[in-house]
C-alpha cells in the first residue's frame, strides 16, 4: 500500500468525522430552535387564553352588577342618579344612561324622591334637552314623586340646563353654579400652513359644505351664519331656564343672569338659581323625609372602561380638541 493512497484514505476518514461532527451540531441547532418555537407558542396561547379569561369574566359578572345596583331594597327610599362629567352621547352621562336610571326610579313603588346629584361643566344642549324634557314628562306623569337636584362642585352649562327641570335644586354655598351660554371651540390653521408652504384641497359639492375647516380662511358671511346658530341655541337654552325655574328667578332681566357667567351656590341662591343649600343626604333625610338611599345610576360596565383604555374613544377626543364638533352647553 503507497503512502498516498494512505494519505488519502486518511483524509477520507477525517473528512466523515468532520460531516458527523456538522451533522450533530446541525441537530442542536435545530432542537434548540424548534424548543424556543414550541416555548413562543405556548407563551402565546397562555396569555391568549388568560386574556381570554378576564374578557369572559369581565361579561360574565357585568350584568350581575348592573342588575345588582338599581334594585330596590324593598323598602322605601330615595332614589339617586349621578350626573358626572361631560353630558354627550356614549358619555356615563349621557340621555340615555340618565334617562334609563330616571325610569327605574319612577317605575319603582318604594321610591319617594329622585335625586340628580350632579357634578358636571356641561355638554351638549341636544342631550341636556333629552334629558330636560323628560325630566318634566315623569314630573307631570307622576306628581307625586319629586325631582331634586344637588349640585355638588359644579352645575354649568348643560348641567344647569338639566337641573332647571327638577322641582328644586340645592347647592353647597361654594359650589360654582350657571354658566348660561353656548360656546363652539375650534383652531386655525391657515397661518402654520401658509409658512410651511402646504397646500390645502378640499372638494365639496355646497358652497359651504367645509365652513369649519380649520385649515381654511374664516369667511364674513359663514362667521355670521355660525354666531346665528349659537345664538338660537342660546335663547333656546334661556327659554327652557325660564320655564324650569319660573318666578324663582329674582331678576330674569338681570344683565348677565345669561351671560355665560357663574356664580357661588350662596349667590346663586339669592339670584334664584337655587333654592337652597344642602347635600344630597340632606335632601334625602330632610327634604325627602326618605335617608335610605338607593343608586339608580347607570354605570359603564369594566368591559366598556377597559376598552375607552385601550384608546377607543381618542378619536372623538381628537375631533373635539381641533373643533369638529357642535355647539356645547358651556
Amino acid at each position: 500500500m503507497s503512502d498516498e493512497w494512505k494519505d488519502s484514505k486518511a483524509e477520507v476518514a477525517g473528512n466523515s468525522s468532520d460531516d458527523k461532527s456538522w451533522k450533530l451540531l446541525e441537530k442542536t441547532l435545530l432542537a434548540g430552535v424548534q424548543e424556543q418555537r414550541r416555548s413562543r407558542r405556548w407563551g402565546i396561547f397562555f396569555k391568549l387564553l388568560t386574556f381570554a379569561y378576564l374578557i369572559g369574566a369581565l361579561m360574565l359578572f357585568t350584568p350581575l352588577m348592573d342588575v345588582e345596583k338599581g334594585v330596590s331594597r324593598g323598602k322605601n327610599h330615595t332614589a339617586l342618579i349621578e350626573v358626572q362629567g361631560m353630558i354627550a352621547d356614549k358619555e356615563p352621562a349621557s340621555a340615555d344612561n340618565i334617562v334609563g336610571s330616571l325610569r327605574a326610579a319612577f317605575e319603582d313603588s318604594k321610591t319617594k324622591g329622585v335625586i340628580l346629584r350632579i357634578n358636571s361643566r356641561g355638554g351638549s344642549p341636544v342631550q341636556s334637552g333629552y334629558i330636560y324634557d323628560e325630566i318634566r314628562r315623569l314630573r307631570a306623569e307622576k306628581p307625586d314623586i319629586k325631582v331634586y337636584a344637588v349640585i355638588t362642585d359644579l352645575g354649568a352649562s348643560g348641567a344647569y340646563y338639566i337641573a332647571s327641570a327638577a322641582d328644586q335644586i340645592y347647592a353647597d354655598k361654594a359650589s360654582l353654579v350657571g354658566s348660561i351660554g353656548v360656546t363652539a371651540a375650534g383652531f386655525g390653521f391657515v397661518g402654520i400652513m401658509d409658512k410651511l408652504g402646504v397646500d390645502r384641497r378640499t372638494y365639496t359639492s355646497g358652497e359651504h359644505k367645509a365652513f369649519l375647516d380649520p385649515f381654511q380662511p374664516q369667511k364674513a358671511d359663514e362667521t355670521q351664519f355660525w354666531q346665528g346658530v349659537l345664538d338660537t341655541t342660546h335663547r333656546q337654552f334661556i327659554a327652557s331656564v325660564k320655564q324650569g325655574r319660573g318666578d324663582r328667578l329674582k331678576d330674569k332681566e338681570h344683565p348677565e343672569l345669561f351671560s355665560g357667567l357663574v356664580w357661588t351656590g350662596e349667590q346663586a341662591q339669592q339670584l334664584g338659581l337655587v333654592d337652597g343649600l344642602g347635600s344630597a343626604s340632606y335632601v334625602a333625610r330632610e327634604i325627602i323625609g326618605e335617608k335610605e338611599i338607593v343608586d339608580y345610576t347607570i354605570e359603564e360596565s369594566p368591559f366598556d372602561r377597559f376598552s375607552k383604555k385601550l384608546g377607543v374613544s381618542m378619536a372623538n377626543q381628537i375631533a373635539m380638541w381641533m373643533g369638529f364638533q357642535g355647539p356645547s352647553l358651556r
